[in-house]
C-alpha cells in the first residue's frame, strides 16, 4: 500500500477519529479516504490547538492529531507544538517535509530538527519500510510517561512509495509506573503526622484520571486542596476542603493556607516556577509526586519524590495511612475556617462581580455567565492576561476536565482552539472561550472555522477597546500615541462569518444574551458574545 495510506491506517488503528490540519498536506486525503475527519483551519497555531483539547479532554486516551504544510505551514505552527511542550499535552504532529535531498540544505524549514527541542520526539520518515517502527516508537511516547508534542516528519517525495503488505502494525501499549513502596510510606507518616498538610493537585491528576482518589485522601486526612490552573476541576471546588485554584490570580484561602502549611504535597505536578502559577512559600517539607524524574528538585526542593502515575500512587498512599488513620478525619474546624477565608474574600470581590456600571464590569459578565450554564456540563477555559485573572479564582470548576486551565506559556488566542477541540471531543458539551479584544486580534478568523466546521461553541469576548493590562507599563506610549488602544465589532464579525453574534453594553442583558447563545449552540450554531467592559485591572493576587 502507499505510504499515505498506510499512516491513515495506522492512525485509525490507534483510535484517531479527527485530523486538525491546513494543506497541502496529502495525509489529509488519505485520511479522508479511511473515515478520519479532516478539519480545516485557517491558521496551523489553531489547528495544533484543537488537537490539543482533543487529547486534554480525554486524558490523552485520544490523542489529537494534526497535519500541515512544509516549509511556511510548518512554521506558522510552531508556536501551537511550543504550548503543548509547555503544557505537556501528547499531540500527534505530521508536517510534510522537503524532498530528501533538499531537507538538510539552508534556508529549507526541516521540521523534525527545528521542533525537537520542544517536543517529545521528532523523527523524520526515510525509509517507506520503516514507517510501522516510526509510528510504533511515536505513539509509544504519545501514550506513556509525561505528556508532549511527538513530530513525525514525511517527505514530499515519498508518497508513492510502497509499504510492505499485509500491515504489519498493531496499536501499541499504554503502561503506568508507581513510587518506590518505601518512600510512600515517607510520605504517608509525613501526611498522617502533618499538622497543617495542604495537597497541590496539578493536570497529572487529570491524565492519570486519578479524581476519585485525590478526593477520598483528602477527606480521610482531612486536607484542603488547591490546584495548578491545569490540575483545576481536579478537585470540586464546592468541597468544604477546597482552597480554589491558583495562577497569577488566586482565591485568598490559596496563600494563606500555603504560608501556614508545614507539609505541601504537590501530586501530578511540575512544581515549575512560573508568574502563572503559586508561587510556593521556602521553609516547607515538600512530597512531590511526578510522573517525570526531570520534575524532581528542578524548582522546589522536595524531602520526599514519588515517582509514578498519579492514580498508583494516591492508590499506594491510601493503602499505607489506612493502615494507622483507619476512619476519616474531623474536617468540621479546617473547612470552617476554609469558609471564613472564602467568606471575607467574595466580600471584597462582590461588588465588582455584582456591578451594574457600564461600561461592564467583566467580573460582573463572568459572574453571571457561571450562574447561568449548567456548571457540569460545560467546559470553559480562558485565554491569556486579564481573561485567565478574572476567571480562574471565580469559576468554581465542580466536575473533572470542565475548566482547560493553562499558563505557563500563555499565547494569545489560545483558547478558541481549545474550545473547539472540546466541542469536537465531547459535542454534548457546552464549550466555551473566554478571550480579549488582544487574544482575538490573533486568533479571530478561525471563528470562521466553528461556522464551517460546525462547530457549535460559545465564544464570550471582554471587548474594553484596550491593551487595559499593559496600561501601567506603557503610561507614555499610550498618552502620547494612544499605543494600547485596539478596536473592532467583534460580533458584527460573528454575524459575516455566519455565526450568532451580539453586542451586550447594559447589565440587565448579560443574562439573557447568555441564555440565547446557550440556545443556538444547542442549534448547532457557533456564538460570539461580545461585551464591552471597563478597563479592568485589578486582579485578586496573594494578599489581596
Amino acid at each position: 500500500m502507499k505510504l499515505g495510506t498506510a499512516i491513515a491506517e495506522i492512525m485509525k488503528r490507534e483510535g484517531i477519529e479527527i485530523l486538525c490540519g491546513y494543506p497541502v498536506n496529502h495525509l489529509i486525503e488519505h485520511a479522508a479516504k479511511a473515515e478520519i475527519r479532516p478539519v480545516m483551519v485557517r491558521q496551523e497555531r489553531v489547528g495544533v490547538h484543537m488537537a490539543d483539547a482533543i487529547s486534554r479532554v480525554t486524558s490523552g486516551r485520544s490523542i489529537g492529531a494534526f497535519c500541515m504544510q512544509h516549509g511556511p505551514g510548518a512554521e506558522n505552527a510552531m508556536g501551537g507544538v511550543a504550548q503543548c511542550y509547555g503544557e505537556s499535552v501528547p499531540v500527534l504532529v505530521l508536517p510534510m517535509g522537503y524532498q530528501r535531498r533538499l531537507a538538510h540544505i539552508e534556508p529549507n524549514f526541516n521540521s523534525s530538527e527545528a521542533m525537537k527541542p520542544f517536543s517529545k520526539s521528532s523523527e523524520p520518515i526515510i525509509l517507506a519500510s520503516e514507517v510501522t517502527n516510526i509510528f510504533r516508537r511515536a505513539f509509544t511516547k504519545l501514550k506513556n510517561g509525561r505528556g508532549g508534542p511527538v513530530i513525525v516528519e514525511i517527505p514530499a517525495d515519498m508518497w508513492n512509495e510502497e509499504v510492505p503488505e499485509p500491515l504489519n502494525y498493531t496499536p501499541v501499549l499504554r503502561t503506568r509506573y508507581g513510587a518506590d513502596p518505601v518512600h510512600v510510606k515517607e510520605a504517608a507518616a509525613l501526611l498522617v503526622n502533618a499538622k497543617r498538610p495542604v495537597i497541590y493537585a496539578g493536570q497529572g491528576v487529570h491524565y492519570a484520571q486519578a479524581w476519585p482518589q485525590l478526593k477520598r485522601l483528602a477527606e480521610r486526612l482531612a486536607i484542603p486542596v488547591t490546584t495548578s490552573l491545569g490540575g483545576k476541576s481536579s478537585f470540586p471546588e464546592t468541597h468544604p476542603l477546597s482552597l480554589g485554584s491558583g495562577g497569577l490570580a488566586v482565591p485568598r484561602a490559596v496563600p494563606k493556607f500555603l504560608a501556614e502549611a508545614d507539609v505541601i504535597f504537590g501530586i501530578g505536578c511540575s512544581f515549575t516556577e512560573t508568574s502563572f502559577g503559586i508561587a510556593m512559600p521556602k521553609g516547607k517539607t515538600i512530597i512531590h509526586s511526578t510522573l517525570d524524574p526531570n520534575h524532581l528538585n528542578k524548582d522546589v526542593e522536595a524531602k520526599v519524590g514519588l515517582v509514578g502515575d498519579a492514580g498508583l500512587v494516591l492508590d499506594a498512599l491510601l493503602e499505607e495511612t489506612g493502615k494507622t488513620v483507619t476512619k476519616d478525619r474531623d474536617a468540621s474546624a479546617i473547612a470552617a475556617e476554609i469558609a471564613a477565608s472564602h467568606k471575607e474574600w467574595l466580600a471584597k470581590w462582590m461588588p465588582k462581580l455584582t456591578s451594574n456600571d457600564a461600561p461592564l464590569s467583566p467580573y460582573r459578565v463572568l459572574w453571571d455567565l457561571q450562574h447561568t450554564v449548567d456548571i457540569k456540563n460545560t467546559i470553559i477555559t480562558h485565554d491569556a492576561g486579564s481573561p485567565r485573572d478574572q476567571l480562574s479564582p471565580f469559576w468554581k470548576a465542580v466536575e473533572p476536565l470542565t475548566y482547560l486551565g493553562w499558563g505557563k506559556t500563555t499565547q494569545l488566542g489560545y483558547g478558541l482552539g481549545l474550545a473547539m477541540g472540546a466541542k469536537l471531543a465531547k459535542p454534548d458539551k457546552l464549550c466555551i472561550n473566554v478571550w480579549g479584544d488582544a487574544a482575538i486580534g490573533f486568533t479571530g478568523m478561525d471563528f470562521e472555522t466553528a461556522v464551517r466546521e460546525r462547530i457549535p461553541i460559545m465564544s464570550i469576548l471582554l471587548n474594553n477597546f484596550s491593551m487595559a493590562i499593559e496600561l501601567k507599563v506603557m503610561p507614555i506610549s499610550t498618552e502620547k500615541y494612544r499605543s494600547t488602544d485596539i478596536s473592532g465589532d467583534y460580533a458584527a464579525m460573528a454575524r459575516a462569518f455566519g455565526g450568532h453574534g451580539e453586542r451586550v453594553t447594559r447589565p440587565e442583558d448579560i443574562i439573557p444574551a447568555i441564555k440565547r447563545g446557550i440556545q443556538k449552540t444547542k442549534e448547532g450554531v457557533p456564538v460570539l458574545l461580545e461585551f464591552i467592559t471597563s478597563k479592568e485591572t485589578e486582579v485578586s493576587r496573594p494578599g489581596t
